[in-house]
């Protein structure tokens, strides 16, 4: 039987697959509120010029809009990477209520990223976040992404 977790995460990996074809960073994005999606994209780092355009940050900013909020309270976040420390932290201001990830940030300093490795559960308990760490959710498919990423000819890297 298919989880929620699972629902969602696949969303997240169907968009970090369309980033690489669109020659971005093999990371996605899905946010739901109520077993709804709020939005669902990937990275778009290099299509914007934008350092700060991650995924999450990408798909918190349309959740926003589309809520009419800054407040995401109740939304649980799917990223098929464990978020940066910059990431988090807009999760946390945006007072998302769950962050579920597939890979860790560990998975993504291998590949060359320039991550800083401080994972979620220490971000959550340095920052006294009341947000909850759910990690590797499909995992392995979520390991697919960075090889398929890894087989592009026209792949960057920041």
């Amino acid at each position: 039987m298919k989880t929620i977790h699972e629902r969602f995460m696949r969303l997240a990996i169907d968009k970090a697959r369309q980033g690489i074809k669109n020659g971005q960073t093999p990371f996605g994005v899905c946010i739901s509120k109520d077993e709804d999606v709020v939005s669902c994209v990937h990275n778009i780092v290099w299509e914007s010029i934008d350092i700060t355009a991650h995924a999450e940050i990408h798909a918190i900013r349309e959740a926003c809009k589309r809520l009419n909020t800054v407040d995401l309270s109740g939304c649980v976040i799917y990223s098929t990477c464990e978020p940066c420390p910059m990431c988090f932290s807009a999760c946390h201001w945006a007072k998302l209520s769950t962050i579920v990830y597939g890979t860790r940030i560990g998975d993504a300093k291998k590949l060359g990223f320039s991550e800083l490795t401080i994972p979620n559960d220490t971000m959550k308990q340095l920052g006294n976040s009341p947000i909850e760490v759910v990690g590797n959710i499909l995992r392995k498919e979520n390991l697919e992404l960075f090889k398929l990423w890894s087989e592009q000819e026209n792949k960057r890297i920041y």
